[in-house]
Order: C-alpha cells, then structure tokens, then sequence
C-alpha cells in the first residue's frame, strides 16, 4: 500500500465522527473514475477503482490460459487473486502477484474480454466481498472513501452517506472514450470506440444496475459539463449530503 494522502481540505467524517463513503455508480465513459479519483483528492481521502479488479483478475486468467468461458475456473482464480490496490487518488496503481498492471489492464486485449468476467456471478460474489473489506479498511485509514464502479450504490456501498449516479448521453460517453484512448472523436476513432461503450454496457447491465439510479441515489448528468465541472458537480452532492461545508 502507498502513504494515504494528505490531509483533507475539509473534515469529511460526520458529526458524530465516522468516516465519510462516496459511492459512485456510472455506465462507460461518464468519467466515473477521474472524477472519483479528483474527489478524493479534494476530500482528502481515500479511492478505490472496483472495475480495476475484475480487469485486474481477467489480466491473470489471460497470463495463466485460462479460458474466460470456464466460469468455475475463473471464479476459483479471483479467490486466490494475489491482488493489491494502492487508495491514494494521487497515486493508483495495480499490482497482480508483485507485477505493476496499472497499465496493462486499461489495453485493448483487456478491455473487450473484461465482460465475461465481469457477467460472471461467482466472481461478482467473490469480487464484492472484497471490495466491501477494502471500502472499510480505506475509509478507517484515511477518513473516508470514495468508491466507484458498477454496483456501488446498491451492492457495494448500499449504506454509503453519499450515492451519485455519474452519467451523460451516448454521444459524450464515446466522445470522450475515444479521446481517451485514440486522442481523437473524430468519425473513426468514435466508430472504434463504440463496441467498447455501448457493447460493454449492455453486457454488463444484465447482472448490474448503473443505467439508472436507485431510490436514495441522486444523478448527476455530465453530458453538458467538463472535466472541472463534473467534479464541482459530485463534490455539491457530497457536501450536501455529508453536512461537510465545501
């Protein structure tokens, strides 16, 4: 684990001094994940990337020939995943087994397999039991947490003092995806991007509610905002819902 991050700019716990739980829902390329990471870092607390885990584990199952299909197989190496996530937003990285993966689970090879390991309900079993200790062991540590992905709201985190549902119209979501990873959103980049987007959303909504929000959970739509505006935006929420003055 990395040093937890500096200490926040505003007291994130509550009144009566519990650590504060952002939890972040969202479908592909609503910037869930760096505007979760710049949250954090504003609070002054902890993050976790629940999707870098299950990319993490399909990075392992590929490195060991595991075939994505064998659900048993699959679901027997996230048990065993030698798995290690570092929570300051200023410094995230994976590891699988020692070996920095930070990079290599955001690759193409990784990206349009993830969902069969992501559909798998063993694995979300598993995954989530993993996910709840770290959100706990992140928040005692630091503060708080601020937790994204799929099934955060309602699965993960259901009990979180703040639940957003970060979204934004298909047009954005490929935009800014294609951007990401082609540095452009012109005609081709987007038409590479969409299988990705619209693809694994559709997969992954089959076990997963991201698309819309849950009772309790407010949504905050980015279609129209920036990078800087879309966190001011989430950032409104938790404050609100927290009690913390910005």
């Amino acid at each position: 684990m990395t040093e937890p991050p500096a200490a926040p700019h505003s007291d994130p716990t509550s009144l009566n001094g519990h650590p504060l739980v952002v939890a972040i829902d969202g479908p592909s390329g609503s910037g869930k994940s760096s505007v979760a990471r710049a949250v954090a870092r504003d609070l002054g607390v902890g993050f976790l990337d629940t999707g870098a885990m299950y990319r993490a584990l399909t990075w392992w199952c590929l490195e060991r020939g595991l075939d994505l299909a064998d659900r048993r197989a699959v679901a027997d190496a996230a048990l065993v995943l030698p798995l290690q996530l570092a929570t300051d937003p200023d410094a995230v990285t994976v590891q699988v087994d020692g070996t920095d993966v930070t990079a290599a689970i955001r690759e193409p090879r990784i990206s349009q397999v993830v969902s069969a390991v992501a559909t798998n309900l063993d694995v979300r079993e598993i995954l989530v039991r993993r996910q709840r200790a770290l959100v706990a062991e992140t928040a005692g540590r630091t503060g708080g947490c601020v937790a994204e992905g799929r099934d955060i709201t309602t699965v993960v985190a259901p009990d979180a003092r703040v639940r957003v549902l970060l979204t934004a119209s298909v047009e954005a979501r490929l935009a800014r995806r294609a951007t990401e990873l082609h540095g452009t959103a012109d005609a081709s980049a987007l038409a590479a991007t969409h299988d990705e987007v619209v693809r694994r959303d559709r997969d992954d909504s089959t076990v997963s509610r991201f698309l819309e929000a849950a009772e309790g959970v407010t949504t905050v739509d980015t279609s129209d905002l920036d990078f800087a505006g879309s966190v001011a935006a989430v950032l409104d929420v938790v404050h609100a819902g927290a009690g913390v003055a910005p």
